[in-house]
C-alpha cells in the first residue's frame, strides 16, 4: 500500500509546478492542472495576462478559483503517511547579471534558457514542459536573454524570425501575411551567417590590403 502511495504521489498532479512541492489549498485550472492557490494567485498578479503558468494556455477572464476539495482530501492523507515529491533537479538562484525564471515565485532560479515564441525565460524545471508537450516541442530556445523584448515584432509581439530583403528589417510570420507577401524574404539566421561571411571577407581584404601597404612603405 505504501509503495502504491509513493508511486502516485510522485505523478505531476500532486505537484505545484510553481513552488515545486506539494499543493498546498489546490485549485484546477480548465486545462488540467493544478496549483497551490497562493501561488497561482501570486503568479498572475504578476504577469500581464492570466495563463497556465504550467501549459500556457491563456484565459481571456481571469478565472474563479476554487479549491479543488477531492485533490485537498487526497494530499491530506498523503501527508499524514509522510511522502513528499521528489526533489526538483539542483539549481541555482538567480544572482546579479543572471536572468531568472519567469514562472517561478518568490526566489527565483536562474533562467537556462529563454523561449523567443512565449516569450518567457525558465529555470530547469519549469523548462520541461517544452520537451514534453507537443505543442510546444516547435518553441524556438535560445539562451538566456533578459531582452527578449527586443527580438520581438512590436507590432503583433511575435518573433523576428524572417529577414525582408526588399525592405532589409527583421520580420515576423505576422508581418510576412499582412504586408511581405511578394517581398524577397530569407530566415533571420542564414542572413545573419550571409553577413558573417561577407563581414569575414571585408575584414580579409583590409587585412591583405593593410599588409601591401606595409610593405611599399618599407620598400621606399
Amino acid at each position: 500500500m505504501m509503495a502504491e502511495a509513493q508511486l502516485f504521489v510522485s505523478q505531476d498532479e500532486f505537484t505545484c509546478s510553481v513552488c515545486l512541492d506539494i499543493l498546498t489549498d489546490p485549485v484546477s485550472l480548465h486545462c488540467g492542472h493544478s496549483f497551490c492557490l497562493k501561488c497561482l494567485t501570486d503568479y498572475w498578479d504578476q504577469s500581464q495576462e492570466c495563463s497556465c503558468p504550467h501549459c500556457r494556455r491563456s484565459f481571456n477572464m481571469r478565472p474563479e478559483l476554487n479549491r479543488n476539495t477531492v485533490l485537498n482530501e487526497i494530499i491530506k492523507k498523503l501527508k499524514k503517511m509522510g511522502l513528499s515529491p521528489s526533489p526538483p533537479p539542483p539549481q541555482n538562484y538567480a544572482g546579479s547579471g543572471d536572468v531568472e525564471c519567469d514562472v517561478c515565485t518568490g526566489m527565483k532560479f536562474r533562467a537556462v534558457k529563454s523561449c523567443l515564441s512565449c516569450p518567457a525565460s525558465y529555470c530547469q524545471t519549469h523548462l520541461q514542459p517544452h520537451y514534453e508537450i507537443a505543442a510546444w516541442k516547435d518553441h524556438k530556445l535560445v539562451d538566456p536573454d533578459g531582452n527578449l523584448k527586443e527580438k520581438l515584432c512590436v507590432k503583433h509581439q511575435k518573433c523576428l524570425e524572417i529577414f525582408c530583403k526588399t525592405d532589409e528589417l527583421c520580420i515576423c510570420m505576422m508581418c510576412v501575411v499582412t504586408g511581405h507577401k511578394s517581398h524577397e524574404m530569407v530566415e533571420v539566421e542564414s542572413e545573419r551567417e550571409e553577413k558573417q561571411k561577407q563581414l569575414g571577407v571585408t575584414r580579409s581584404e583590409i587585412t591583405t590590403r593593410l599588409r601591401e601597404r606595409e610593405k611599399a612603405l618599407k620598400e621606399t
